[in-house]
């Protein structure tokens, strides 16, 4: 801060021009004194006045300044605790999403392990349940085939029997030719029995 400055006592005075008479040096001179009289005291107190003034503003100037400083640096203390529990904070918040990723993981993991062995089951069951139905057709097959067989084999028998019966009966093929004609006439309706005409 500057200092204050005291006004000069003989700055309102007149200064003696050149080539002023002696008469006139002495009446300034007389003017200061006068004035020293009337004003010097109150001169001096202001200048007491104005040197408590600015030690007054000095001091609380400075006083100022370490309270300004004081207070910047509780924010900037403020600041940096604030920045290092957030820190702490978000550190704690990736550890933890990185976990739960992990965990989410490692469940997806034992759903589709889970997954793949009932897939292996079903598909297990499926070939237990595609043999058993195969092993069911072929045993219905070589049933079937057996009952053709013995089928096949009974009206062979049959047949056999029947041509062994008409072989015993002796029927000649002009006898046999007669019933062949008479069965055709009966199904055309040609055939008529004799006398049956009126």
């Amino acid at each position: 801060m500057q200092p204050v400055k005291v006004p000069n006592k003989n700055a309102g005075a007149e200064q003696p021009k050149p080539g002023a008479s002696a008469e006139g040096g002495a009446t300034a001179g007389n003017v200061d004194k006068i004035r020293d009289i009337l004003f010097g005291s109150q001169m001096k107190d202001y200048e007491t006045r104005f040197g408590r003034l600015e030690e007054t503003l000095l001091s609380q100037t400075a006083e100022l300044r370490e309270n300004t400083k004081r207070r910047l640096d509780g924010l900037e203390a403020y600041f940096k605790k604030e920045m290092e529990t957030l820190q702490v904070r978000l550190k704690s918040e990736r550890e933890e999403r990185s976990e739960a990723l992990k965990q989410l993981s490692r469940e997806t993991k034992d759903l589709g392990d889970a997954l793949n062995r009932k897939l292996r089951d079903a598909e297990d069951h499926n070939s237990e349940s595609e043999r058993g139905l195969r092993e069911q057709i072929l045993q219905q097959s070589k049933e079937l085939l057996e009952e053709i067989q013995k089928r096949q084999s009974e009206l062979g028998s049959l047949l056999d029997r029947r041509v062994q019966d008409l072989s015993s009966a002796k029927t000649d093929r002009a006898a046999l030719a007669a019933l062949f004609t008479e069965v055709a006439m009966r199904l055309n309706d040609e055939f008529q029995i004799p006398g049956a005409e009126g």
